[in-house]
This record gives structure tokens, sequence and C-alpha cells, in this order.
């Protein structure tokens, strides 16, 4: 499993963004323009949402500087063994 990074959240858990996972949102959602986004808002989240129904954690960050009208990096992180994995991100315009 070949990393872009290894991060640590607000609240001490790991989290992984692998280079498959990258290519994927680099793919899909081209507005994600660099890891450092994501990894900000691994860092310092404006919010953070259980999703019991998908079993995933949603982090959030507004990016006031973005010219799209979507200005809230969503982040969708699953939790195995207390260690986090990236599956996508994107914008979105609110927290849902």
């Amino acid at each position: 499993m070949l990393l872009i990074f290894e991060i640590t959240d607000k609240t001490g858990r790991k989290i992984l963004l692998t280079k498959k996972q990258w290519n994927h949102i680099r793919q899909h959602h081209t507005e994600v323009e660099n890891s450092e986004e994501i990894s900000e808002t691994i860092l310092k989240p404006d919010k953070i949402i259980l999703d019991e129904r998908e079993g995933v954690e949603n982090f959030y960050k507004f990016f006031k500087h973005k010219k799209q009208k979507s200005k809230f990096l969503k982040i969708v992180v699953k939790f195995l063994n207390n260690k986090g994995f990236i599956i996508t991100s994107h914008y979105t315009r609110t927290i849902k």
C-alpha cells in the first residue's frame, strides 16, 4: 500500500491517504487541488459528522478562497481497528 500521507486527527487517531484513493480523488473530484487541503481538513475540521448508516465519518472544512460555489471540503473516512482510511474527498455547498 503506497501512502501519500499518514496524519493524526484532533482526537489522536491515525488517518491514511493511499495513492490509490488520491488517484480516485484527482480523477473524479478535480476541484480538490492538493493533498494539503485534505490534511488541513483532517487536522482542523470545522465539523465531524458520524454517518452510522454508511459506517464512516465525514470531516468538513470551509475554504473561503475557493472560486466555486461549493466551499466546504468533505472528506469521507472509514475507520478499521482505530485506523482511518480516506475513501474520497470533494467540495460541497453545505454540511450534511
